[in-house]
Formats: C-alpha cells, sequence, structure tokens
C-alpha cells in the first residue's frame, strides 16, 4: 500500500484493503454512510437492513485485516445499526475501549420525537494490552484548574470524558464547511483521535473519505494518510482541499507551523473562544502550562508568546 500513502483514492474500500499483502494502518477511521437516507454522490443510503448490516461487516473486516497488530480502529455510527457495529466488532476480534458519544450542537430537527443531536464513536483496538495512547496529547484543564484554582489538581490536566460536547456539526454557515459534502465532520474531533491514537510519520486509513476531513487533519498533524471513496467528484475536491490546505503557511512571531496547529486544538477542546483567553492572564498561564504538557518537548512558554499566537488565531 506504500504506493497509495498520502493520497485519495477512488475506489470501493472492500476491493481495494483486500488486495493489501499485510497490515499496514496504525489508525483507522471510519464514518459509514448510516442507512438514513442522505443523498450522496454515488452511494446509495436507503438499502435492505439485512443487506447493510453484511456490507458493514464486509468493510469491517475489511479494516481489520489491514489493522496493524498495534492498531486502533474507530467507527461513527448513528443509533440504528451502533448494536449491528458492536457485535460485528465483537466477532472480528476486537476490543472496545470506549463507547463515545459526540454530542453536538445544531441536531437534525424532528417533528414527531426529540432532536438528534449526538452520534455513536467506537473506540476499538486489535490487542488490548498493546495500542498507542498519547494522553497528554488530549489532555484539557479542569474544573478545579480553570474554575477553582484549586492546588489539588493535577497540573497536567484531565482527560476528557467519553461523552465529546465540545465539537459542533459543520453547518451551512462555518467556514470550515465544504459546501459538496452532506455530512462533514468537523477537523478538530478527527484531529483528537489522530493525536491520541498516533504518532507523527504513522499510517492513517480512512475508507470513507467523503469530504476529506481525516486526510486534512493527519496532513496537519504530520501523520501519513490513505483515504479513499467511491465518487470521483468527492476524491477531486478532497484532493483539491488538501492542496489548498498545504499552500497555508501560518506566519507567527514565536510559535512554528506545528505549535501552531496544536494551540488551535487545544483551544477547540477547551471550548473558550482565543479572544477571552488571550485577556485574561490567569486563564493565560493555564493554557500556556498545558499547551506545555501537550507539546511534551521540555519547553516552557511564556504567556506574551501564547496571547500573540491566540490573536493571530482569533484573525
Amino acid at each position: 500500500m506504500q504506493k497509495l500513502l498520502n493520497k485519495i483514492i477512488c475506489g470501493d474500500c472492500i476491493k481495494i484493503l483486500d488486495k493489501a499483502r499485510k497490515p499496514f494502518a496504525d489508525l483507522i477511521f471510519a464514518d459509514p454512510p448510516f442507512n438514513i437516507g442522505y443523498k450522496y454522490d454515488k452511494y446509495n443510503d436507503n438499502v435492505k437492513s439485512k443487506n447493510y448490516i453484511a456490507w458493514t461487516k464486509d468493510w469491517m473486516t475489511a479494516c481489520k485485516k489491514v489493522l496493524k497488530p498495534n492498531g486502533s480502529f474507530y467507527i461513527a455510527i448513528g443509533d440504528e445499526y451502533a448494536a449491528n457495529v458492536k457485535i460485528i466488532a465483537d466477532e472480528l476480534n476486537l476490543f472496545m475501549r470506549n463507547w463515545i458519544i459526540w454530542h453536538y450542537t445544531f441536531g437534525q430537527q424532528m417533528k414527531k420525537k426529540f432532536a438528534r443531536s449526538h452520534t455513536h464513536i467506537f473506540y476499538l483496538v486489535n490487542d488490548k494490552n498493546n495500542f498507542t495512547f498519547n494522553d497528554l496529547a488530549v489532555r484539557v484543564p479542569s474544573d478545579r484548574q480553570l474554575i477553582y484554582n484549586d492546588r489539588r489538581a493535577n497540573p497536567v490536566g484531565k482527560m476528557p470524558d467519553d461523552v465529546w460536547h465540545e465539537y459542533s456539526r459543520v453547518c451551512g454557515t462555518f467556514k470550515e464547511r465544504t459546501g459538496w459534502h452532506p455530512c462533514q465532520m468537523p477537523e478538530s474531533l478527527l484531529k483528537r483521535i489522530i493525536a491520541v491514537s498516533s504518532n507523527p510519520g504513522d499510517c492513517v486509513l480512512d475508507p470513507f473519505s467523503g469530504s476529506g476531513t481525516t486526510a486534512a487533519a493527519a496532513c496537519q498533524l504530520s501523520r501519513n494518510y490513505i483515504a479513499l471513496d467511491i465518487s470521483e467528484k468527492y476524491v477531486k475536491n478532497a484532493q483539491e482541499r488538501l492542496i489548498e490546505l498545504k499552500k497555508r503557511h501560518p506566519a507567527n512571531l514565536f510559535l512554528n507551523t506545528t505549535e501552531l496547529n496544536e494551540l488551535k486544538r487545544l483551544i477547540s477542546d477547551i471550548g473558550k473562544p482565543a479572544k477571552e483567553i488571550a485577556v485574561d492572564k490567569n486563564l493565560l498561564g493555564l493554557i500556556a502550562n498545558q499547551f506545555a504538557v501537550r507539546m511534551n518537548n521540555h519547553k516552557r512558554y511564556r504567556k506574551e508568546e501564547i496571547s500573540m499566537a491566540l490573536e493571530d488565531i482569533a484573525d
């Protein structure tokens, strides 16, 4: 699969992955069609339930085949087939570390039942005793630090809960919105998954590339990627998205590109506006310390450096 590295490929993920001679993926993120009637370019998102479940087992099996022994596998899925995904994962001898709930604002409004405002994300691994989990890369300041100024607080922050409410759905008015794909994942959510379950230089696979968010997030975090999709249109547009992304060169007097990307991810995870943090000395100190923990490079960052970078992010 070396020839597919850092490319977005048009084709059926099952057929492509079945050709692999050995496992190559350190991390897989899959956001398949939910079979709830979305209008995709090529895929029919309204098939018989038994056919959808059989297809789900086929693509999960293909992904399992290419997942390295110490690899991690995340699957986003809706209510209708979450139980089926869990059963198939058990049959494939995948170990579930977390059943994450992504709770988002701008939920799907309903007339005759409560509005849907969540997606299930299964966090699975091949080997329950051998996997990558970079906890320092995703820790956030705790309420003891942010609100109560409690000296008993862990200075490296806390692990996020398994209900993720920091990330809104990517709606039509958002700057991040591509506009040509019906259901786009937020980059910040993918960055959390990639940062915690892979290392720089690792290979991240997305069998349902869609809008190209996984590839975009992997690229920004210095990971390799392989992205697959059956739609020529989506592949072409996602490739253009990556080209435009690589043209950007975030300029900052104090932070390099990697540091600036990580600071953006931290601010997104905390859920507070950059402008608000930049003018709050206490909060700025917490952010500077948490940022140093995430970078894990034994470097100390001054409040002034972080404040200047935050002003760039806010712009």
